[in-house]
């Protein structure tokens, strides 16, 4: 197998630190330092005042979220490496590696007082470490990835937020978990404590969860699920991210609960992902650019200026002779040339006769090629794939909430008919052969729906031991990829599971045209092909130590193209 790189990323050779990723978490000190953790890898330490990049360092793999210790002296950073990195600041000397967990770190925070810092990990469980780097307990009890921890005001509790459903607490000192709190069984992807001991806890059905004194109460806050929440104790204030692409400040009274201060619509750049507050009146927050970007909530003023789209690609597709792809900066590319703008970042891409569907965080599907709105969603577009139903050309869009949005061709022109409901938490991949849908989604689900009336066939809430990222059709049925690093095939009433050469969660998956040979990427890098008929792996390479982030045939030869987070193509033969 052979891999070449089509297109090189822009800026490369610059001197002049920035992120060429997305900008994943953000974190600040006083008003002195900002900090950003990307999906390049990179740490970045930032001048508040001027804005000027001081520092850099770096990760094996996406550093996911960072934080300062409470007196500044100290930055940590989780990633998908599997550690949590300490670092000594201003000068982002590496200090200690805080290893021992067995899937991505999603989050490290310090506690109040500096001495210890605990982090939090898609293999369900909790560490704390001391500032040598030793581990001092894990924490075991959540039986789903846990995505956020947050220290009390006195060190010696935890709490820690997960897509198991729940909001639980532990002991610090013993590493024992003390009380488990349901919030209606929904996933829950972020938590903040105030000094008092008030749980806020942001949940993807978009409710904000008020836990105190025992009781918890719950508010409709967005339309689509809150991915980060934050609180600030010297201001009273809350603010929470949304995938439906706002952000609201909320003030905190213990008797009256919350209530809505501001709310403003996300610039297409900023990431709903992660914010800190900066000051009295300011607001930091993650991009899918260079730079952070900054929101003045007291009058609603955003700051973007100087954020240059990064280069990442997203998605590769082949269409009439030529080779398509996007990414973060929703820049079509045509065989490397750039064609049209979006003006947002897109995910898939999607043959659709003359057409080519895209569309991504801002929940807008386009035609690619004329640039023409299609549809607004009210939560972000994440794949698509293309049936024939009644004779006619049809097409499915999976969204973050959960829907398939489904179009046939009229002409040349793609028109929405129907809203149908898939799964209850994102749509991760969609194939379709001529009777059935088949569908994935971030709770590790599949799903079958009839492609005559769209009614469900079959549900399978454990396809994967966790999360699904991708399927395909291949010959007899479907197979399908996650974060287990698993091939699943899906063959009429029959399941096989395949053990994969990857190491780090596998992205993406594609089938060859005659559905015999299937291709598989990973976030680290690497592409691995699987023979149909002889039910075994047949090449493993890492073109990129970027994650690979989508595959589709190769029009021109047998094979496959593969796109990357580092800007480029690669094109991968099979034999």
């Amino acid at each position: 197998m052979m891999a070449w790189i089509s297109r090189s990323p822009s800026g490369t050779g610059e001197r002049t630190m920035k992120h060429t990723g997305p900008i994943s978490g953000i974190s600040t000190w006083a008003e002195t330092f900002v900090a950003t953790a990307g999906y390049d890898n990179l740490v970045i330490l930032w001048d508040a005042r001027s804005g000027r990049a001081l520092q850099r360092a770096c990760h094996d793999h996406l550093a996911n979220q960072c934080s300062f210790s409470p007196d500044g002296r100290l930055l940590v950073s989780a990633s998908s490496d599997y550690t949590a990195r300490l670092w000594d600041v201003p000068s982002l000397r590496l200090r200690g590696s805080l290893a021992g967990h067995d899937d991505d770190v999603e989050m490290a925070v310090f506690a109040p007082q500096s001495d210890r810092i605990a982090t939090c990990s898609r293999d369900h469980t909790i560490r704390i470490f001391d500032l040598d780097g030793r581990c001092l307990h894990v924490l075991t009890g959540h039986t789903a990835d846990v995505i956020s921890v947050s220290w009390a005001a006195d060190g010696r509790t935890l709490v820690s937020s997960s897509d198991d459903g729940t909001v639980r607490r532990w002991s610090a000192e013993t590493g024992r978990q003390i009380g488990t709190i349901g919030v209606a069984g929904v996933e829950t992807d972020t938590i903040a404590v105030t000094a008092n001991g008030v749980v806020f806890a942001g949940d993807d059905e978009g409710r904000i969860s008020i836990i105190q004194a025992g009781r918890t109460s719950a508010i409709s806050a967005h339309d689509a699920g809150i991915k980060r929440i934050v609180w600030s104790d010297a201001e009273r204030l809350l603010v929470s991210l949304s995938y439906d692409r706002s952000v609201v400040v909320w003030s905190f009274d213990p008797a009256e609960g919350l209530r809505r201060r501001n709310r403003t619509a996300l610039p297409s750049i900023v990431w709903p992902r992660s914010c800190a507050f900066l000051g009295r009146e300011k607001l930091v927050f993650g991009t899918f650019g260079s730079r952070y970007a900054t929101w003045n909530h007291a009058d609603d003023a955003w700051l973007t200026d100087g954020i240059e789209p990064d280069i990442s690609l997203n998605t590769v597709a082949v269409s009439g002779g030529s080779t398509y792809a996007i990414g973060d900066s929703g820049v079509l590319l045509q065989d490397g040339v750039p064609s049209s703008c979006l003006g947002s970042l897109c995910n898939f891409l999607l043959p659709f006769g003359p057409a080519l569907l895209t569309g991504g965080q801002m929940g807008q599907l386009f035609e690619a090629k004329s640039g023409r709105l299609i549809h607004q969603h009210r939560s972000p577009l994440n794949c698509g794939a293309t049936f024939v139903r009644n004779g006619e050309l049809h097409a499915i869009i999976g969204t973050y909430t959960g829907e398939g949005l489904v179009l046939a061709l009229r002409g040349d022109s793609a028109v929405l008919m129907s809203e149908i409901k898939l799964h209850d938490n994102a749509v991760k991949g969609l194939a379709a052969d001529g009777r059935r849908i088949f569908s994935v989604c971030a709770t590790a689900a599949a799903a079958f729906h009839h492609i005559d009336d769209f009614s469900l066939d079959r549900h399978v809430p454990a396809a994967h031991s966790r999360i699904a990222n991708g399927c395909t059709c291949i010959e007899g049925g479907f197979a399908s990829v996650g974060r287990d690093l698993k091939l699943r095939l899906w063959l009429g009433d029959t399941t096989e599971v395949h053990e994969t050469p990857h190491a780090n969660s596998i992205k993406c998956i594609a089938a060859s045209p005659d559905g015999q040979t299937i291709a598989t990427g990973s976030y680290g890098g690497t592409i691995a092909l699987f023979d149909l008929k002889k039910r075994r792996w047949t090449d493993f390479v890492r073109p990129t130590a970027s994650g690979i982030s989508s595959l589709a045939a190769n029009g021109e030869m047998p094979g496959f193209l593969a796109s990357s987070y580092d800007g480029k193509l690669y094109s991968v033969g099979i034999g």
